[in-house]
């Protein structure tokens, strides 16, 4: 072997031990995978295609210019892979290395291949493990921040991101995965916050921990930060790769197609039950929706933040929907701020990659209350509306049982552009519940009859009989057929197939201005 071979080898073994031997032991023990480590995991065996491997940083004070402190790599690893076969570029930080800390140098290698991502039309991951800004370099480092910032909102709706935070992530660095599709946390061993316990205690005199501030736990169920956790990296990376199966590779294409055993024609008579008689009954959509969708399988998104509403991924005939649905097991299905913020982001994620939308509707109304006013509901109750109004992918939506005032308006129907609206025959399409309509109609009636009681319960079993079914919105041509729930698969996947060739758009405009 040449004397020039020989100092590319030993370049690229070195290249290959990040911070070293000590930091990978350290990285171990945390109960965390190196980046090259979440690589070989997350992606087809032998695709990976590395880049910049022989980086190194230019910072020349504290000591930084130093051999041991001129690290291969930077801190981050990049390139290009196969995930199913399908290519992504992707980039990795390595803890071991300065602790993932961002410099100019490894903002400029994660730049590189977003820039590439947007130019092939392929998804964009990042695996983020890092202490923040590199603070040897200053400004550089917080630069560096801006440049990926910039990249992730130019690729929003055109190439779909996503973001594994797989240790720390604080300060600036939150922001870009903030900006991308999805993220993802791991249990136990990731973070996200703006600042950090120190100085959470010296500016409010808390006294709290990482994962208290911003734990998997927290961002799951209480901020909605983070659409998915783990237990482990392992497991984190998986799931990646089945949220990747159903996503398309850019804005221009469709999701991708995958063949099913499931008889499309497939009548279900356990759905002609599911419903309970009575309309103050939960039951659980996600029943209802895995008896329809190819082989029982839903992949939800967001599953312990808002659970009042469901959101996310099946297929019917093999092709990819996106299900928004009421949860009635859930505060009866009620619409509140959290749902309303939950649905909309997933509705316009779904539009702009052109994946067909299937709602579930059972809602009773928006919550009411002094801290749903005060906290905003008319605003972000409209970010729901918002995103149905303005979605273009074909639209279908099937009334299980309540559809009452405000919030059937707002549940993706016919006045706003749906292609498809069928309720099942125990549908309640009304401005709201029979006994409360039935107070405020007859209350003259109600007042002046010798048992106001009972005249109250006939009365409002009397409109119940009159409104609160199906057939006054089908006789306008509000919905557009009333059906079997055992019917509900072959009626969707018929209706699916015909909506491949839609056509619909917006107005020429910018950009609208959607309620924030």
């Amino acid at each position: 072997m040449t004397d020039p071979n020989k100092k590319l080898q030993e370049l690229r073994d070195r290249s290959l031990l990040g911070g070293g031997e000590k930091r990978i032991a350290a990285q171990h023990e945390r109960g965390k995978l190196t980046a090259r480590e979440r690589i070989d995991l997350l992606v087809d065996a032998g695709t990976f295609v590395e880049i910049d491997r022989f980086v190194a940083h230019r910072c020349r004070d504290f000591g930084m210019d130093s051999d041991k402190n001129t690290i291969l790599g930077d801190g981050v690893v990049t390139g290009s892979a196969r995930i199913d076969g399908r290519p992504v570029y992707l980039f990795a930080q390595d803890f071991t290395v300065f602790g993932g800390s961002l410099s100019e140098t490894q903002a400029q290698k994660i730049v590189k291949v977003m820039d590439a991502a947007m130019k092939m039309g392929v998804p964009m991951i990042g695996l983020c493990d890092s202490g923040g800004a590199r603070i040897q370099e200053g400004v550089v480092s917080l630069a560096g921040y801006a440049d990926i910032f910039l990249r992730n909102t130019l690729a929003s709706g055109v190439i779909p991101q996503i973001s594994a935070i797989m240790g720390p992530c604080a300060g600036g660095a939150v922001y870009s995965p903030s900006i991308t599709d999805f993220i993802m946390m791991v249990e136990g061993t990731s973070f996200m916050h703006i600042t950090g316990p120190d100085v959470v205690k010296t500016v409010t005199h808390e006294d709290t921990t990482s994962e208290e501030l911003g734990g998997a736990r927290v961002h799951s169920e209480v901020s909605g930060v983070a659409h998915f956790t783990a237990p482990d990296d392992a497991a984190c990376l998986m799931q990646l790769r089945e949220l990747l199966s159903f996503l398309p590779l850019n804005n221009g294409e469709d999701p991708p197609f995958c063949a099913t055993s499931d008889d499309p024609n497939r009548m279900d008579e356990e759905l002609d039950t599911i419903v309970p008689e009575s309309s103050d009954q939960p039951y659980d959509m996600k029943g209802v929706v895995k008896h329809v969708v190819d082989d029982g399988k839903f992949f939800e998104v967001h599953a312990r933040y808002a659970k009042n509403i469901l959101v996310g991924f099946s297929r019917l005939g093999g092709r990819v929907v996106g299900i928004i649905g009421n949860q009635p097991a859930h505060l009866a299905g009620v619409l509140d701020i959290k749902a309303s913020i939950k649905g909309a982001r997933f509705v316009r994620f779904c539009d702009a990659f052109n994946i067909p939308l299937l709602c579930f509707e059972d809602v009773p109304g928006f919550l009411p209350g002094t801290e749903q006013e005060w906290g905003g509901i008319i605003t972000h109750g409209a970010k729901l509306l918002y995103a149905f109004c303005e979605a273009t992918v074909p639209r279908m939506t099937v009334i299980t049982r309540k559809a009452y005032g405000g919030a059937y308006t707002v549940m993706n129907n016919r006045h706003i552009r749906a292609d498809l609206v069928v309720a099942w025959p125990q549908a309640e399409i009304a401005v709201m519940g029979a006994e409360g309509a039935a107070k405020i109609v007859f209350r003259n009636d109600i007042k002046a009859a010798d048992d106001p009681a009972a005249e109250e319960k006939r009365l409002g079993v009397s409109y119940k009989d009159k409104f609160a079914n199906p057939y006054q919105a089908a006789a306008r041509g509000y919905i557009d057929d009333v059906i079997d729930p055992h019917r509900t698969r072959p009626v969707l996947i018929q209706a699916l197939e015909l909506l491949r060739s839609k056509r619909d758009t917006n107005p020429t405009k910018k950009h609208g201005n959607i309620p924030l």
